[in-house]
């Protein structure tokens, strides 16, 4: 008894719910929890009560959803029609009766598909951009390549050949490279600067700090020795003389690739043959940063890398406007950095920075402000009086960041107290400890990058996010959602979250609330993807699966599946079975989870088995009662079935109709499924 997977009404933008290969598989639909808020299609914003089951009628189960004005009931073959809306506690409650959610609906609906038209528009656009059609020399390119000491995993190779198929094309890159912190983006970076120093171009490397531009500088100057390039860094720690000429080499063409933070996107910085703009850590620029720098890059391909992207970027690439890849494999030999949400402890303050000591480590404390600074370092210098401490913050002069930092890479500091200075850039693998004290005052992404400082060698790292008393629910929701997400490549959860509380934004402008907050980054996310292919021509069309109603449907009793959580998500995964070999893949699961089925489960999958089968048949609707049972066709497939002669079968009207006393709904059942798997049979045959 599970129908098909519509979700809106036709005015609205239908089909199968679209899907990015890359983001939409890392991120993908999340699962309904009690006490979620969700949002039903034709009733609005509710919260997730439940199950339960009407014994008056049948064993089915329903979903519980409680709204302003009372409880609705969703048969399980309405499932597709209810999304999970998000983590905000504070958004109201719509009315079942009476409210303004069928206006609400239809203008976020009409704002949806102005948004796809404005960025199909501007995809549109950049398609028309040239840039340099750019193809390396193979035997320079290769050499530089040999001098990368790991073996690309299979994420990093095909994210260069995406890269380099996209330079090669003579049209304007605009890529994203989303992967966790230590996963391999520079690599790609690096090749991508390769292909376009070797082929004659320049490159400017964009980045958010200084000690992350001198990293990134020190490796370019490490793999492109030899190779006749000219590397320049601009930024506040260059040299006012270094800047002259710098910039001179940019502008007569010396300098092939150029270094830096916001300083490159200066007026005054001028290229001879710019071809190729890398931005790394793309979440750390704000939205005129990057407006400034896509002025400056008007005309050149661009690059940009982030373990935790912003959620307008994030939405953008789901959307399928911004080409992405994805980088989901794990070095090798790394280990998931352990996390806690603790409440702030001097003892336990004291033994996470001993017991890191005692196996030859260093930690990082953490802070959200400079003031902060010198009252955590006395502090620690009485919690643990044997270690060596120092401090370092964005403030202090040039020389003395770079003799601390490079004082605790050498191991001569025991304890960096700073402030979120070292969320960028940092590789120290003897550094496995982070404390950050005030952690709910911190963001998600920011939290993310952090810890992604420790554990970057063999050892496994530890992260403390220490709160006060009086931190706010909302902030330590926020702390759990990263406490949840600590195994490796967890950046694309982060993000997720972080998409799910702020929302996308307005996609198309400067304004940070977007539409999603209405309805949810779940629809929100199907609708715009469902609205940017239609804008393009480009809808898949897909038979949708027909409406069983034979008066049984089957179940998952919780004797079988204890936590109702997780028969919500099997129930929306026999929702979404659009095959017979995934109603079998799915089988095969439940029975190796939970063991053989019982009565209610087969009769559930025996149904999805219809459906998938009479989908593919040209059946649009199947109903059944005592009297007999009906089968109508598709308009497409009508036709061809209307000539045919049927044994116990007559055509009524436009529906094919088999008469007889069906008392029970079994009965109903198999000669419905009788009459499809001899449709099924000589439509393969014919």
């Amino acid at each position: 008894m599970l129908q098909s997977l519509c979700v809106i009404p036709a005015e609205a933008v239908l089909g199968p719910a679209y899907d990015n290969r890359d983001l939409n598989t890392a991120i993908g639909p999340e699962a309904l929890q009690i006490g979620d808020r969700v949002v039903h299609i034709d009733h609005g914003i509710g919260i997730l009560a439940g199950l339960e089951t009407r014994a008056a009628e049948t064993s089915e189960e329903h979903l519980a959803i409680d709204y302003a004005d009372g409880r609705l009931l969703v048969p399980m073959q309405e499932l597709d029609r209810v999304w999970r809306y998000g983590s905000d506690p504070d958004v109201p409650l719509d009315r079942l009766r009476g409210g303004n959610w069928p206006q609400q609906k239809a203008e976020l609906l009409r704002a949806i598909e102005e948004t796809a038209a404005g960025l199909a528009k501007r995809e549109a656009a950049r398609a028309q951009e040239k840039a340099a059609m750019i193809v390396a020399p193979r035997k320079a390119y290769d050499r530089f390549c040999a001098r990368f000491t790991h073996e690309l995993t299979p994420d990093q190779d095909s994210a260069v050949q995406d890269v380099l198929a996209d330079l090669a094309t003579g049209q304007r890159m605009d890529r994203l490279i989303c992967g966790d912190v230590g996963f391999g983006k520079t690599e790609i970076a690096l090749r991508a600067a390769a292909a376009a120093l070797f082929s004659g171009y320049q490159v400017a490397f964009v980045a958010p700090t200084t000690v992350l531009v001198g990293q990134h500088t020190r490796t370019l100057r490490d793999r492109f020795a030899g190779f006749d390039v000219e590397i320049g860094e601009l930024s506040r720690l260059t040299k006012p003389a270094d800047t002259r000429r710098i910039k001179e080499g940019l502008r007569q063409g010396t300098i092939g690739i150029v270094v830096g933070t916001h300083a490159v996107i200066s007026p005054s910085v001028r290229f001879k043959n710019l071809a190729l703009t890398i931005i790394d850590e793309e979440q750390r620029f704000g939205v005129r940063q990057k407006a400034a720098l896509e002025r400056k890059r008007r005309s050149s391909h661009a690059l940009a890398m982030s373990a935790t992207p912003i959620p307008r970027t994030l939405q953008a690439a789901m959307a399928g406007v911004r080409s992405c890849s994805v980088l989901r494999t794990p070095p090798v030999r790394r280990q998931a950095t352990r996390t806690f949400v603790l409440p702030w402890s001097d003892d336990l303050l004291r033994e996470a920075l001993l017991r890191e000591s005692r196996r030859g480590g260093s930690s990082f404390v953490v802070c959200p402000r400079i003031a902060d600074l010198p009252e955590m370092t006395a502090r620690l210098a009485k919690l643990v009086p044997d270690l060596r401490i120092a401090s370092a913050h964005g403030r202090l002069p040039p020389a003395d960041i770079d003799s601390v930092i490079l004082g605790f890479a050498r191991g001569n500091i025991d304890v960096l107290v700073s402030t979120d200075i070292v969320e960028s850039g940092l590789d120290i693998p003897r550094a496995n400890t982070m404390i950050v004290h005030g952690a709910d005052r911190f963001g998600l992404s920011q939290l993310h990058q952090l810890r992604g400082r420790v554990g970057r060698g063999r050892r496994r790292g530890i992260c403390y996010f220490l709160v006060s008393p009086t931190a706010k629910q909302e902030s330590l929701s926020r702390l759990r959602a990263l406490e949840a997400a600590q195994q490796l490549g967890a950046g694309f959860e982060v993000s997720a979250a972080d998409l799910d509380r702020r929302g996308a934004g307005d996609l198309l402008g400067l304004e940070q609330a977007g539409h999603s907050r209405l309805i949810g980054t779940e629809l929100y996310r199907h609708l715009l993807g469902r609205a940017v292919e239609k804008t393009r021509g480009d809808v898949r069309v897909e038979a949708p699966l027909p409406a069983i109603e034979l008066g049984i449907g089957g179940a998952i009793p919780a004797s079988y599946v204890a936590e109702p959580e997780q028969r919500i998500a099997l129930y929306r995964r026999f929702a979404a079975a659009r095959s017979l070999a995934d109603v079998e893949a799915l089988a095969e699961e439940i029975d190796d989870r939970f063991g053989d089925p019982p009565r209610e489960v087969h009769v559930l999958l025996a149904v999805c088995r219809l459906r998938a089968t009479a989908r593919n048949a040209g059946i649009a609707e199947i109903k059944g009662g005592p009297g007999g049972v009906a089968i109508r066709f598709r308009d497409d497939s009508r036709g061809a079935w209307s000539q045919r002669s049927i044994r116990d079968w007559s055509w009524q009207d436009d529906r094919l109709v088999c008469k007889g006393a069906f008392a029970q709904a079994q009965q109903r059942l198999d000669v419905a499924t009788a009459l499809v798997a001899q449709a099924g049979h000589e439509l393969a045959a014919a």
